[in-house]
């Protein structure tokens, strides 16, 4: 495997291996990555498992020959990448440790020793000169110990990010990555969204060519998919259109009523129904698919006046991982006393921004007509943003779409030739209604801006109050001229070619542009209103909701300096520069406040 001319890969495979960590079934083995950089002074990057310890000796010893290893970086502790410290020591005798203080504190437990004499503690922001290479420490507690450290080469601009990136699975079978990195995702770190958010900052200041996870493949090529990925997965963002079913059934009339619900959901427009038997499904593929869609339904019965035990234990995966962001629906069946939805809420009170829906079905031992017509109401719920994105099914004229227009925040969308984009707007209104008329401001420094001026056409989204702070970092905090917002298969759009969001949306109007009034550093579009659709009743995202529920508060505790009012990123010192630019969402230094 290449890395680069001077990074060689070290690890090793498993293939012995049935369940990793005790829990998560592995059929296709585990890699255990390791990484020498040999320059005018050579660096290991963490050990392996204990039962690989010479192969992956003589797998160093291939790469630099008689050289000695002057370091061996520890980036974590868990003994699946640490086992093999004290092993590498003896054989090198006069090689340093370097890791973070925390590390040293947990191999007095695994080693009955810290190493004291031969040990460099780094933290945050220190470097090791290696000749050429210098290395970058960057702090990455819990995710998913709270010892852990990422290091970046600064000269190979290659990311060693610890267990991020990483997946199940050995190097020598060829398998999807998102489906396995998911499930190890989900499972291992998943609770610690938060934290990886935070690493997700760091490293977008950062010029990444190449990520070496110390599990599963090294990446070197679309980078953009796998971050995109981990800023889903850790903001607890929506992946993948479509509805997931969960269910336990003793006698099969539970079951009966999934299958009639999974095909009503299919039949009204549904992209995807995951329907999973909590009881013979793996559990852990269970779980990744409630984090990986938007809309879930739990299915259970009453049982021993709780629920029964594999949808309890399910449920508990959720909550112990942070399950949020969700809209959630119930089918519960009792033959005497159910208590199967009420049990499943209050085991859920403590996730945030669980939507409920209005309509559940309650069955008595086996289904009946008005079961049916439950199933029936609880479809067209689920299904009405899927019908309203339906070309053919959606109503088109629905002009209470522009009842969703305040001083709210909305993602304008336009396209020009081959080229989709969006950006973030806060000044939208309706300035007549015979004929209805709508008025646009989009700053000139918006690639949106220019598509729009020279198309004369555009999207307005409604963002509704379940967006999370990732789509505003998307829209908002990046330019089109860079990246590619709108990619991939699947892009929603409506009559007039241009695309609209897939989620987080109460509606959207297509707009054709009348006339244009020059403001200087913006344009404001008169328009008029093409093909206006309402995809939910959730809510309009106002600027005060998103202040107050939505923009991460800022960690100022301790630190001096200015905040940037826009994404809360801190400038620590006493004077900010005039031109200093935001990294974060490239706002100037008239969006920064003193921290107070």
């Amino acid at each position: 495997m290449f890395i680069t001319n001077d990074i060689k890969y070290i690890g090793v495979n498993d293939h012995d291996i049935d369940l990793f960590e005790g829990q998560y079934i592995v059929p296709n083995g585990m890699a255990y990555n390791s990484y020498a950089i040999i320059d005018e002074k050579v660096a290991v990057m963490d050990t392996v498992d204990q039962h690989f310890g010479k192969q992956w000796l003589d797998n160093l010893k291939s790469v630099i020959g008689d050289r000695k290893p002057d370091y061996l970086v520890v980036q974590h502790m868990e003994p699946d990448h640490s086992a093999n410290i004290d092993n590498f020591l003896k054989a090198y005798p006069e090689a340093i440790v370097v890791s973070s203080q925390k590390a040293f504190n947990m191999m007095v437990n695994f080693f009955g020793t810290d190493y004291a004499d031969r040990r460099i503690v780094v933290k945050e922001g220190d470097t090791l000169e290696l000749g050429k290479h210098t290395l970058n420490f960057v702090g990455a507690p819990m995710v998913h110990w709270p010892e852990v450290l990422m290091t970046y080469d600064s000269t190979d601009k290659v990311l060693f990010s610890a267990d991020g990136f990483g997946k199940f699975g050995a190097l020598d079978v060829e398998e999807d990555w998102a489906c396995e990195a998911r499930r190890y995702y989900i499972g291992i770190v998943g609770k610690y969204g938060k934290q990886v958010q935070n690493v997700l900052k760091k490293a977008a200041g950062l010029e990444i060519g190449i990520i070496c996870p110390l599990h599963g493949p090294v990446l070197s090529e679309n980078l953009g998919y796998y971050l995109d990925l981990y800023n889903t997965w850790s903001s607890y963002g929506v992946e993948t259109d479509g509805i997931m079913i969960a269910y336990t059934s003793v006698y099969g009339h539970t079951k009966k009523a999934v299958e009639l619900l999974a095909d009503k959901l299919r039949e009204a427009g549904c992209p995807k129904v995951a329907v999973n038997d909590l009881a013979r499904e793996d559990m852990a593929e269970c779980v990744e698919d409630a984090f990986r869609y938007g809309k879930i339904i739990l299915a259970t019965t009453t049982y021993n006046a709780d629920i029964f035990p594999f949808m309890r234990e399910f449920i508990n995966h959720l909550t112990e991982r942070n399950f949020q962001n969700k809209t959630m629906g119930f089918i519960e069946n009792g033959s005497w006393a159910p208590l199967a939805e009420k049990t499943m809420r209050k085991m859920l009170e403590g996730c945030k921004n669980i939507t409920y829906t209005d309509n559940n079905v309650h069955i008595l031992s086996a289904m009946n007509d008005e079961n049916i017509a439950e199933i029936d109401a609880l479809c067209e719920e689920l299904t009405m943003d899927y019908v309203a994105m339906d070309g053919e099914k959606a109503d088109k004229n629905d002009l209470t779409a522009l009842f969703n227009i305040g001083y709210g925040l909305y993602v304008v969308t336009a396209r020009d030739g081959d080229k989709d984009n969006g950006c973030i707007v806060n000044t939208v209104s309706q300035v007549t209604n015979t004929p209805n008329r709508i008025a646009v401001c989009i700053n000139k420094k918006n690639l949106t801006h220019d598509m729009v001026a020279k198309t004369g056409t555009m999207n307005v989204n409604c963002l509704s109050t379940d967006a999370p702070f990732s789509v505003f970092e998307h829209f908002g905090f990046q330019s089109g001229r860079d990246v590619d917002k709108i990619i991939g298969e699947g892009i929603l759009r409506s009559d007039n070619g241009v695309a609209f969001l897939g989620h987080y949306i109460n509606s959207f109007m297509s707009l054709k542009v009348e006339q244009t009034v020059d403001l200087d550093t913006h344009s404001m579009f008169i328009c008029s209103v093409t093909e206006a659709r309402v995809i939910t009743d959730v809510e309009t995202m106002t600027y005060t909701y998103y202040q107050n529920n939505v923009k991460p508060k800022p960690e100022t505790d301790g630190k001096k300096g200015w905040v940037c009012k826009v994404c809360g990123y801190v400038y620590e010192g006493e004077d900010i520069p005039d031109d200093f630019i935001c990294p974060l969402c490239k706002h100037g230094v008239a969006d920064f406040e003193p921290i107070e």
